[in-house]
Parts: C-alpha cells; sequence; structure tokens
C-alpha cells in the first residue's frame, strides 16, 4: 500500500500597506520586502487567496507599485484617497480586512496577516475560537499593538530579513 503524500498547508495572506509603509518606515526608515515575504509565507504552503489593501491616490509611482504586487500574486484592493474638510484623511480597510479574512477561513488552513493594527485581536481571537483556525500575525514589533500578537498563534517580527 503506497502512501499518500500529505497535503499541502493552505494559507490565506492579508496585507494591511498602509501600516505597512509608515511602521517600517517609521522603526526601519526601510520598506516592507513584499517579495521576500512572500517566499517566506509560500515555502512548503499552498496560498489559496493573498490580498494587499491600499489606498488609491492616482499616483503613477504607486500604480507601478501595485503593478509589482500583483506580479507577485497579490490581488490589490483600492479604496479611494478621501480629505476630510478639516484636512484629516480617511482610507483605512479594517471592515474589508475583517470580511475577507472571515469569508477565507472556509478555505484556508492558516490565515496570516500583516498589520499592527490592535483591532483585529477581536478579529483573531473569533477566527482561532469559533473557526478553530491558526493566526500568523507579521509587523513591527515596536508599532504592533499587544493585543495583536498576543491574540496570535504566532507573531513574527518585521526585521531585516523581510525589509528592503
Amino acid at each position: 500500500m503506497t502512501q499518500q503524500p500529505a497535503a499541502k498547508e493552505r494559507v490565506a495572506i492579508f496585507v494591511d500597506v498602509q501600516n505597512m509603509y509608515y511602521t517600517c518606515r517609521q522603526t526601519h526608515n526601510r520598506n516592507f520586502d513584499y517579495n521576500a515575504f512572500w517566499a517566506k509565507v509560500s515555502a512548503q504552503r499552498t496560498v489559496v487567496a493573498a490580498y494587499a489593501y491600499a489606498i488609491d491616490r492616482q499616483d503613477e509611482k504607486q500604480r507601478q507599485f501595485q503593478h509589482i504586487l500583483r506580479a507577485i500574486g497579490f490581488e490589490v484592493k483600492l479604496k479611494p484617497f478621501i480629505q476630510r474638510s478639516d484636512g484629516t484623511a480617511k482610507g483605512d480597510w479594517d471592515v474589508g480586512i475583517t470580511i475577507d479574512m472571515l469569508e477565507c477561513a472556509a478555505i484556508a488552513d492558516t490565515l496570516v496577516l500583516v498589520s499592527g493594527d490592535g483591532d483585529f485581536a477581536i478579529l483573531i481571537d473569533k477566527l482561532r475560537q469559533h473557526y478553530a483556525k491558526r493566526v500568523e500575525v507579521y509587523g513591527v514589533p515596536a508599532l504592533t499593538a499587544k493585543a495583536l500578537m498576543e491574540a496570535a498563534d504566532q507573531f513574527i517580527a518585521i526585521d531585516d530579513a523581510l525589509l528592503l
């Protein structure tokens, strides 16, 4: 009797692009290396979904970056940049990321969130407890909410190996 090879772990990836840009710049004065991240997170796994959430400022350099993300394997989801009359800006993807993660719980064994936003701690608790999913969080330790790090099955610090 021949033994069937074990099925590869199915992984879904969710990247909060704005959060990564600002936390990597503020802490390391460098950019997040999406290619190195993809290689690490997809090694020995099957990627069943991969989303990069960004704000659309109608900027050519940003469009080139979005093309790079698509070439790596991400589906890029864009929201328009909204400038309020008081000068503040709006454009977070928390609800969109939450909906996509809950939907992907049906097709993935592990969900990978790249963000430091503590608002996601409740979502991660739900995914782990109610859906019995494994959740990994990648973030810059100095700017990642403690609650988010503690909620995850595994917290992976963004360090030199994941920076350009």
